[in-house]
């Protein structure tokens, strides 16, 4: 027995028997999402958002089965078996036995068909017969999106054939029943009612309420929508002022012998003559069913649905990565614009991506063509032949054309319909450049707030509450992906018992993170995959290296260097450009983004992927990863002050010789600094790299060259960070020295943060080891860094006494850098004793060695190979002296080193009123420092030079070079730099001192009055002031320029070592 379902109203069931109650309306909202299917399987989580919404219930899928028990025991027939039920029970949900049922809505798609094969008496019976089951809103009272989203389908379909019943009254010529249909059934903006009433009071003869009609909806378009009437108006409007006796124009339909195209004389031996100029019926709309809540997309939607220039076809694309939401986003637009094009909606899927055939323009084409009314034999097979029929078909349309899942614009390019004032919304995952569009969209993941806000809409706010921060921990897991957050929801919502924090643990690693994002037929990794597959071979093996860069974000030399086909340096300008063109062809395929020009990155899910991939082919993944740490070790090492022959082990290139090449790479250390500094703050993560791909000697030798780089820029935390994790891996290196190395690189940058009795610790560990398997030049380092933390906690002369040994001990190696650096801080133990000239020549035997680096040149590298190679190690014996060789750009003489020494023996000139000679190795350590870009010894070097200055009786320019060296030093920050607060103290004063030998007091006073502030504002944990007690004040006991020819009264032993005196390699 059939049931009969009435939708276009209130909903209403019934069987021959009589009424059939429905119950409640939710429960009537999910039968009727299951009835409205015509047979297909509606799953659980389709349901609930079809239903609920963004409100699901708690229990989520768990409570359907009672919802459809409910309905059957009203709607089968007592007795039914459950095989033999009207709703069928199916794997992961249920459907509609389409047999047992009857919709009046389907009477209304079977008018619309048969209208237009029938005479006009005929046609306007028919359709009279079909509105007349018209009884109001359809769906009237039923909750949920798909009651509204069909609610507006079947509204817009009734509308349709309305239309074209007044089209068939206007033909037959019966104007009064156009005018007298009411006004209400119809939008005020419906410009193709407004055309036909236009033509009727034009055919019953009044003309003037024509015209003045014509002008209303002509101002009402401009004020609601911002738009000038469409091609129908305008003809409308041109044949009511030429007074046109044919008024009328004939709805096509299909008669047998003849085509719309056949005049009354013309026989059917020319029906096939050309391809056909179908014409629709009315309006259609074939936009698939919306998905539900769109979050997040508001200014997306607003760009796809603002005006277009008048006049012309409108193209605009949207793009993105797989799972983004794009489909989503065209289509709800679509719906959005939809009234603006009386003509019809149309939507075909191009299937670019898909596991089903793509689909050809031809097929496109055919499919277009026949849903606006061609028969399927009447087609041409050729796409010139079709392509001309569609632009017949449009010139006199105003469509809106939705193209999904775009492959290229080959394939759209032939699609676009010739009727002005249309629209095209084309969606893809490609970038389709080649195709003139009037806007491109590319479409980003949500940020974390917009994914956070999906997922409370998926799962619940109750739920969402209970868990904020595990909800914001898996919308970041799911990298704000639409596709992987909407599947995460589902897993939630058909899982009462998982908490947000289970599914956040099962997620964990990468293993499993794309595992978990998999329900149904709905995949990430499976969207993932379909992008991949349509890559060639070279941009295939691309995509697998670039899952395996060192940080998240990577430049073209990056990519080039892992993509070498020989060593990492190996690569040249023409690699370069190749492999630019080969990112470009991967952002093109939104499988790479491009965030800044020249910088590259994957989406979090995506990199995931691309690593699964590649460690599908082991080989080629340990190659590439391992070129991409060599880059970065070359780089690190090169910018480093200690030189690529500061480190005597690393990796072995083939021929056995140490040989990187970033000078190569990079031309000079300044090159390799600046590249480093492009990474920002995602250097660490290029040690945890090498970690988690066991790669334990590159992250030891990484985390080493970075040292120096990142304390000289103050960045002691990052040094800190990959330091540390470098220690946890040295037992599994097969370099012996890096045990040492890495210790000794944490205590030079404990004693740069000032964590002194840590510092001293190491250093005393590494000194006891290093002695005991005799690595003389870790001893030397060792030294030189017990010598740097006893002169920082006031042991002048146990500082000489270690660093004394140790620039004996690089004496005999010829170890010029280190030598620098030990006699450097000899001098200041010397200046803390109170022996000027002692350390004086301490400094000039410093700025000697510094200078002598380019002189000895790089180290003879050929005694120097790795132990799997020769045997033995540096580390574990004693080391070959420096050998002779050409300078290079890897052993330029560094300004950071030379600006500190210059700077620290200026300061014993200033005390001694020496100002002239203070000014000039000032003047040159400005120069110097500026060049290292180091803000603290600049600041330093500066506010000294104003003392010079100032000594020279020039306070005013004094005064100019300490406002100055203040706005440099607050470049840094009080809370990560511990040497801010000293500095500013020392600044201030000197500033004061200036400002009163110019008579400015009220000016000196509030500078002295932030040096009583500035202890308490600028220390943070760690900042000590530095050995003495106090920082130096005014050289001028009285705080004004000291007397010509009379040198300044010497005070307290107060300047200790200036920040960056730590000993290192």
């Amino acid at each position: 027995m059939v049931l009969r379902l009435a939708v276009l109203g209130p909903v209403r069931a019934a069987r021959d028997t009589g009424p059939v109650p429905l119950g409640p309306a939710r429960g009537q909202a999910v039968f009727v999402a299951l009835a409205l299917r015509a047979g297909r399987v509606a799953g659980r989580e389709q349901l609930l958002d079809a239903v609920w919404g963004e409100h699901p219930p708690a229990s989520g899928g768990k409570v359907l089965p009672s919802y459809v028990y409910a309905l059957r025991r009203r709607l089968d027939p007592p007795g039914t078996r459950p095989e033999d039920s009207l709703i069928r029970a199916e794997h992961g949900g249920y459907r509609i036995d389409e047999r047992q049922l009857l919709l009046d809505s389907d009477e209304l798609e079977a008018a619309g068909r048969e209208a237009g094969l029938l005479d006009p008496d005929a046609a306007l019976h028919r359709l009279d017969r079909a509105l007349a089951l018209v009884r109001g809103e359809p769906l009237a009272g039923l909750p949920g999106p798909f009651a509204a989203a069909e609610r507006a389908r079947l509204r817009q379909r009734v509308r349709g054939l309305r239309v074209q019943r007044l089209q068939l009254l206007a033909e037959l010529g019966r104007f009064a029943a156009v005018l007298e249909e009411p006004t209400a059934f119809f939008d005020p903006c419906d410009e193709q009612v407004a055309a036909l009433r236009i033509r009727a009071l034009h055919g019953s003869g009044r003309q003037a309420e024509a015209l003045q009609a014509y002008e209303e909806i002509r101002r009402l378009l401009r004020h609601e929508l911002g738009v000038d009437p469409g091609p129908g108006l305008r003809r409308a409007h041109q044949a009511v002022l030429r007074q046109e006796p044919g008024v009328r124009e004939p709805v096509a339909r299909q008669r047998p012998g003849r085509t719309p195209d056949q005049g009354p004389g013309q026989g059917s031996d020319h029906a096939h003559s050309r391809p056909r100029t179908p014409h629709p019926a009315g309006p259609l709309n074939t936009l698939p069913g919306d998905s539900g809540r769109l979050i997040g997309r508001d200014t997306e939607l607003a760009l796809l649905t603002a005006p277009s220039a008048p006049g012309a076809v409108g193209v605009l694309t949207v793009h993105g990565p797989a799972g983004v939401g794009k489909s989503a986003l065209v289509v709800r637009a679509a719906r959005e614009l939809s009234a603006r094009y009386p003509d019809g909606c149309l939507f075909v899927d191009l299937r670019g991506h898909s596991t089903q055939r793509r689909r050809t323009p031809e097929q496109a084409l055919q499919r277009l063509l026949r849903t606006l009314g061609a028969a399927k034999g009447e087609l041409p097979g050729d796409l010139d032949e079709l392509t001309e029929a569609w632009r017949a078909a449009t010139s006199g349309l105003r469509l809106l054309l939705v193209l999904d899942d775009a492959l290229d614009a080959e394939q759209v390019r032939p699609l676009l319909p010739a009727g002005a004032d249309s629209r095209v919304l084309v969606a893809g995952r490609r970038r389709l450049a080649d195709l003139d569009a009037e806007r491109r969209l590319a479409l980003d993941p949500l940020d974390s707030a917009q994914a956070v806000s999906l997922l409370t809409h998926l799962i619940g706010d109750e739920r969402a509450a209970a868990e904020r921060e595990a909800a914001a921990r898996l919308a970041r897991l799911c990298d704000g992906l639409p596709l992987a957050l909407r599947i995460a929801g589902s897993r939630l919502q058909n899982r009462a018992a998982w908490s947000v924090q289970y599914l956040v643990g099962r997620m964990a690693g990468d293993g499993r993170l794309l595992g978990e994002l998999s329900v149904g037929d709905r995949s990430v990794e499976a969207a993932f995959r379909l992008s991949y597959d349509q890559l060639d071979a070279e941009q295939q093996r691309g995509f697998r290296a670039l899952g395996l860069t060192p940080t998240v974000e990577f430049d073209v030399r990056t990519a080039a260097a892992m993509l070498s086909p020989g060593p990492y340096a190996a690569y040249d300008a023409e690699g370069c450009r190749d492999t630019e063109e080969l990112l470009e062809g991967l952002v093109d395929a939104s499988l790479l983004q491009e965030p800044r020009p020249g910088r590259y990155r994957l989406h979090d899910l995506v990199r995931v992927h691309a690593r699964r991939t590649a460690r599908t082919v082991p080989e080629e993944a340990t190659a590439v990863c391992t070129k991409g740490l060599h880059l970065h070790l070359a780089a690190a090492r090169l910018a480093s002050d200690w030189g690529t022959a500061g480190f005597p082990s690393g990796p072995d290139e083939p021929g056995g010789e140490q040989a990187l090449g970033g000078d190569r790479v990079f031309g000079d250390w300044r090159a390799a600094e600046a590249w480093l500094d492009s990474f920002g703050g995602d250097l660490p993560d290029v040690v945890g790299h090498a970690v988690l791909f066991e790669e334990y000697d590159l992250a030891c030798w990484i985390a080493e060259a970075y040292t120096d780089y990142f304390v000289r820029q103050g960045r002691y935390h990052e040094a800190q960070t990959a330091l540390e994790l470098a220690l946890a891996h040295t037992d599994r290196c097969t370099d012996p020295r890096m045990p040492l190395a890495v210790r000794s690189c944490l205590a030079y940058t404990a004693i740069h943060q000032r964590r002194y009795t840590q510092a001293r610790a190491l250093c005393t560990e590494v000194l006891e080891a290093a002695r005991q398997c005799g690595a003389r030049g870790e001893e030397a380092r060792a030294l030189t860094g017990l010598g740097a933390t006893a002169l920082s906690v006031g042991e002048g002369s146990r500082a000489l006494a270690y660093v004394t040994e140790a620039a004996q001990l690089c004496a005999a190696r010829q170890d010029s850098w280190l030598g620098a650096m030990a006699l450097l801080i000899q001098g200041l133990s010397h200046q803390f004793e109170g022996c000027d000239e002692a350390a004086l020549a301490s400094f000039a035997a410093a700025r000697a060695c510094a200078e002598g680096a380019v002189r000895t040149g790089e180290r003879s590298v050929a005694a120097k190979r790795h132990p799997v190679q020769t045997g033995q190690h540096p580390a574990a014996t004693d080391e070959p002296p420096i050998t002779a060789g050409p300078p290079s750009p890897a052993t330029t003489p560094r300004p950071h080193m030379l600006g500190r020494i210059l700077s620290c023996s200026a300061d014993i000139h200033l005390r001694s009123g020496r100002y002239g000679e203070a000014a000039r190795l000032l003047t040159e350590a400005v120069r110097l420092v500026e060049q290292g870009g180091d803000v603290f010894q600049g600041a330093r070097s500066l506010t000294r030079l104003g003392t010079a200055v100032h000594g020279q009786g020039d306070p005013g320019a004094a005064i100019g070079l300490h406002q100055q060296a203040l706005v440099q030093l607050q470049l840094l920050s009080p809370l990560t730099e511990p040497g801010y607060a000293w500095l500013e103290m020392d600044i201030r004063s000197r500033l004061g001192g200036a400002l009163m030998a110019t008579g400015r007091l009220t000016e000196a006073l509030r500078q002295y009055e932030g040096v009583v502030r500035a202890p308490d504002r600028g220390r943070g944990p760690g900042t000590a002031e530095p050995p003495g007690g106090r920082p130096p004040g005014p050289e001028p006991a009285s705080g004004g320029a000291p007397r010509a020819g009379r040198p300044a009264a010497r005070g307290p032993r107060t300047s200790g070592p200036p920040r960056g005196t730590a000993t290192g390699r």
